[in-house]
């Protein structure tokens, strides 16, 4: 699950920090990129069970229900929501609950926040649409859950309120990470019953490397590629720069030199998309034109063995 777009992040946030830190310690440094970067698959794993803590509270208030129509004499209200297929697969879901266990975070600590989300779904028109539809599938039942998520989960301001009080990682992780929840739904089959598979931690252990080798270039090679940054910017004024351009740019020259397979296009726009985020509102244009004259100036002198690329680029 955790793919370079997550590194970069961390290291970008991880860098930084160890700037910042008077007691400079690459090791400590680096389990503490790693520590951020388990962080993220906690949240993956803690957004899938939002959906169960959901449902489970959609239960209860069924069975309340069922118990005055009982009593009443009236018609008893429908389960299609409380027992959706989807639900009940993740809620029986063997990693998920192997996950729980171990997590001091449990939604049941959030009554208030669960009946909310469950009355925000009731009111939602795919709710509605849902409950009056009379298919009824697994395939349905699935695809309700990856339409709520992306209305009432990807952006919603009092789920980031509580993230932020329980980590200081995770209001930065959730745009990446929703998108994986999304894909695992996608992904769920019926057949697998509680033994479907999660996204694993990590797809290779290519991806652990990248990370430790990205990060300790970054910050032993410091005065290099700032050197680099000074020699490339006659016409820029390189003193000016906004600290974190500084940041982001280092980052982007280790990945340049250090990952011959990532092409020169590649590492430029993402660390323009990261500029736009975590600087000034002008420093994407800055980042832009300052890493592709940087990387000509390497090409040129020999000391960055790759072509440079034709390049579609949006600074907006």
């Amino acid at each position: 699950m955790i793919n370079r777009e997550i590194i970069r992040i961390k290291i970008v946030q991880l860098t930084y920090a160890y700037y910042q830190n008077g007691n400079k310690n690459i090791d400590s440094a680096e389990k503490e990129l790693f520590f951020s970067l388990s962080k993220a698959y906690d949240l993956y794993n803690h957004l899938l069970s939002l959906m169960v803590a959901i449902t489970k509270e959609s239960r209860r208030r069924l069975e309340i229900l069922q118990a005055k129509a009982e009593r009443e004499g009236t018609e008893a209200p429908s389960q299609k929501f409380a027992y959706n297929r989807f639900a009940i697969q993740l809620e029986n879901n063997h990693q998920l609950n192997e996950f729980q266990e171990t997590q001091k975070h449990a939604w049941a600590d959030y009554p208030e926040f669960i009946g909310k989300m469950f009355e925000k779904i009731e009111q939602s028109q795919i709710y509605q649409e849902y409950m009056e539809s009379t298919e009824d599938s697994y395939a349905n039942d699935r695809e309700l859950w990856r339409r709520l998520y992306r209305a009432l989960i990807e952006d919603n301001e009092d789920l980031d309120a509580i993230f932020e009080e329980q980590s200081l990682y995770w209001n930065d992780d959730k745009n990446v990470v929703d998108t994986f929840v999304l894909k695992t739904i996608k992904r769920f089959d019926e057949k697998n019953g509680d033994a479907q598979t999660l996204l694993p931690e990590y797809d290779s252990e290519e991806e652990k490397d990248y990370a430790r080798k990205l990060f300790r270039a970054t910050i032993l090679n410091a005065d290099e590629y700032q050197r680099f940054m000074s020699e490339a910017s006659r016409n820029w004024d390189f003193s000016r720069l906004a600290y974190m351009d500084v940041i982001i740019m280092q980052i982007a020259i280790a990945e340049m030199m250090t990952f011959p397979s990532i092409p020169v296009s590649v590492t430029i726009n993402e660390y323009v998309e990261l500029a736009k985020f975590y600087s000034t509102p002008r420093s994407a244009g800055y980042i832009n034109g300052m890493l592709d004259a940087i990387a000509r100036h390497l090409v040129s002198t020999g000391r960055l063995m790759k072509p440079i690329e034709n390049r579609e680029t949006n600074n907006d």
